[in-house]
């Protein structure tokens, strides 16, 4: 084991957090109009009384970039706690389906599957997980019959109370930090190097999230509302939820 120093993460954020930025632009350069309406309930928007092109707009691109991060982030996440534990214990990033991260400690091999959060997966998607859990191990027994494989769960953030799952662990917040790094001390840490020009990339951001936002009010009022500017609910929703799409004029 080498203890882990905050520069090397610091160093590590420096030269990795721009991808992170990046991709949340190139999230909003593919977007369009006609792809973020398929996605969104427009009853809901009537039921709240909504009354402009901007406020639609503003919801379904809000909607849109709010999942669209947290998966983008936890990507970005999972690629530091590979980093993080290759330094400490020489982990590496697997090669094996389902599994994130492969390392040696105390005569065992820990394989993990690494999400963002606690809640991640319904029940299919943490059958699955248990499923390659149960592969790699097998995998790996095959080529080592001796070695001892540990299946681990690690969340990014958040809590569980019940680490012990039966056929795996799952350690989530200060617990996996610590888990993969031997630093009780690390999930708090991260939080300063993480927002390394953190102010710069958002002002990026934000000049393209204006941009999207106007272009699709402009898109939005054209298409879907009347000459007088009040909203052709009829046409709307006939374009979400219609067997056959309407022609457009």
């Amino acid at each position: 084991m080498t203890p882990l120093t905050l520069n090397d993460v610091s160093k590590y954020v420096e030269k990795n957090i721009g991808t992170f930025h990046q991709k949340r632009i190139a999230s909003l350069d593919g977007l369009s109009l006609s792809k973020v309406l398929k996605r969104k309930n427009p009853y809901l928007f009537k039921a709240k009384y909504v009354l402009t092109a901007e406020q639609i707009v503003r919801g379904l691109v809000d909607a849109h970039i709010s999942s669209n991060e947290e998966t983008i982030f936890g990507d970005w996440l999972e690629g530091l706690a590979i980093f993080i534990n290759e330094k400490v214990y020489s982990g590496r990033k697997s090669g094996i389906n389902g599994i994130d991260l492969e390392f040696d400690t105390d005569g065992k091999r820990f394989i993990v599957n690494i999400k963002s959060g606690p809640n991640w997966g319904n029940s299919s998607q943490i059958s699955k997980m248990k499923s390659d859990f149960k592969t790699a191990a097998k995998t790996l027994r095959t080529s080592n019959s001796g070695i001892q494989v540990i299946a681990v769960n690690g969340c990014c953030y958040g809590r569980n109370n019940k680490p012990d799952q039966g056929d795996y662990f799952k350690y989530c917040g200060q617990k996996f930090w610590e888990f993969i790094s031997g630093d009780s001390a690390l999930y708090t840490e991260l939080i300063e190097p993480l927002g390394h020009k953190a102010k710069e990339k958002n002002e990026e951001f934000q000049q393209s999230y204006a941009q999207m936002i106007n272009k699709f009010t402009k898109e939005f009022g054209n298409q879907y509302c009347d000459d007088d500017g009040i909203i052709n609910w009829k046409k709307l929703v006939e374009f979400n939820s219609s067997t056959v799409l309407p022609e457009k004029k």
